[in-house]
This record gives C-alpha cells, structure tokens and sequence, in this order.
C-alpha cells in the first residue's frame, strides 16, 4: 500500500491517467491526496471531476480557488474568465452531483505530522487552528450563505489574518488563506496580485512557508496552487504544482519515501 500526493491536475485528465500508471497505482490498496484545483484551465475537467467522484475514500481531495470558482459560476455568482473551461462541466447531465460532491470536499487535510492544503497557512496559524478554521469555512461552503462567500474567490483582496475577526470576514480571510495564499507583505497582508517565483517578488512580499516564527513549522505542508514556484520539497514543504496545465509536467510524490514522479503534459 502507498500514498501519493498529486499537484494540480487542472483537467489535465489524459496526462493524469498515464501519470497513475507511470506510478502502477493500485486502486485496491494504494491511496491518493490531490492539493485540490482538479478543474480549469486543460481541456477534460469533466472527466477528472467525474474520475476523482467515483474513487470513494480511495482520494482525499482539497478545494482549490479554480475549484470553488466553478462552484461560484454553478451558484450564478461569478463570471466567466477568458481562460475558463469549465463549460463542460456546467452543462453536465450530472452536474449537481458533481458539484455536490465538490463541495463537501475539505480545505484542509491532516495526517499526523502532515498537513495538505491547497495555496497555504498564515504564519499566526498552527495546525489546530488551522483545522477548526478550515471547519468552520467549510460549513459555511456547504449551508445556505455559500453563495456570498464564493463571490468573494474571484477577488484578489490583500487579505490579513486577524484572531480578532468574525463572521463573514473570518470565513473570507480563512478561505483566503487556504485557497489563494503565495506571499506576503511585512504586515501579513497577501500580496495578492503577485503570482511570480518568489525570488522575484516585490520588495517586502516573502514566501508564506518562508516567514520567521510561523506556527506551523516542525509540520510538513503539502501544497499546490503556485505553478511559478514549482517542485519545491525540504523544509517542511512540499510544493507540487509544476504547472500541468501551462504544458509542463503532473508531479507525484510517494509519501512512504518521498520519490518523486512527473509526467509530461498530454492534456
């Protein structure tokens, strides 16, 4: 039995069917985590969001932004961008059990010392905290003010983690960090508009997993989201998205021994 981590798939469905057997996976014994953003971006997202639907407890899947702005265009609440391809998907026959099963997947996965997250942890958030903000964020994605929280995905808000705050703009910071999270500034905002490698950040945005004091460290942090980072493990991090979707590779890693796998993009 072994446990892989998958980068973002972005509906690179064909790329990552030969990744899985590049791998030799094992449906019967083997499992998967996927650092969430299944959807968007490659040609299948239909297929992947159908394949990933049918694995039962076989997968641990965490929402992704791309992920939770399809369920913003399902709930009428976002638009479409120029680079969407997700039309498929919203004229599906099955599409509302495809977007139920979306939306109960968490934000957060943990696994003893190890956490899987989509984008990232604001620094002032240890695991536990982590995990009870991830709860309360997902509660919310599944009850009736779903829709005004999804609305605010779509925006590149400078959002700064507070202990202080409440309500709707807890569950927006929250899901911020979660979903959006690269790097900050020197006060902890998100420099938002910045999605660039971060040796080449703006003066005084850093890394999140490269803050000092951040309470999640002595954890390892499986993540995706920040294709301009790339393969990225050590540290406490692993970083998996490679930027299938922008035509490079799909990238495994076994967490039994940390190999790594990669498959070139097929679409």
């Amino acid at each position: 039995m072994a446990t892989y981590a998958i980068g973002d798939i972005h509906g690179c469905f064909a790329t990552l069917q030969r990744l899985l057997h590049r791998i030799a996976f094992d449906p019967r014994q083997d499992r998967l985590w996927l650092v969430g953003d299944l959807v968007n971006r490659g040609p299948r997202s239909l297929e992947v969001l159908r394949w990933a639907a049918e694995q039962g407890d076989r997968i641990v899947a965490v929402l992704g932004n791309h992920d939770l702005h399809l369920l913003a265009r399902a709930a009428g609440v976002a638009e479409a961008r120029r680079r969407d391809t997700l039309e498929e998907v919203l004229a599906a026959p099955d599409r509302d059990d495809l977007f139920a099963w979306l939306r109960h997947r968490p934000l957060l996965h943990r696994d003893g010392e190890t956490l899987m997250v989509h984008a990232g942890l604001f620094p002032d958030w240890g695991p536990k905290l982590a995990q009870r903000l991830a709860g309360e964020v997902e509660g919310r994605l599944r009850g009736d003010g779903a829709p005004k929280l999804l609305a605010a995905v779509g925006q590149k808000a400078a959002e700064r983690w507070k202990e202080g705050l409440s309500g709707q703009e807890r569950a927006r910071a929250a899901l911020a960090g979660f979903a959006r999270l690269r790097t900050l500034d020197e006060e902890g905002r998100m420099c938002a508009d910045y999605s660039g490698p971060p040796e080449q950040a703006p003066k005084g945005c850093h890394a999140w997993f490269s803050v000092r004091g951040r309470k999640s460290a002595g954890f390892t942090v499986i993540f995706g989201h920040w294709a301009a980072l790339g393969l990225r493990i050590g540290n406490g991090i692993a970083a998996l998205d490679t930027g299938c979707a922008w035509g490079r590779e799909l990238t495994a890693l076994r967490l039994d021994d940390w190999r790594v796998f990669q498959e070139p993009a097929a679409g």
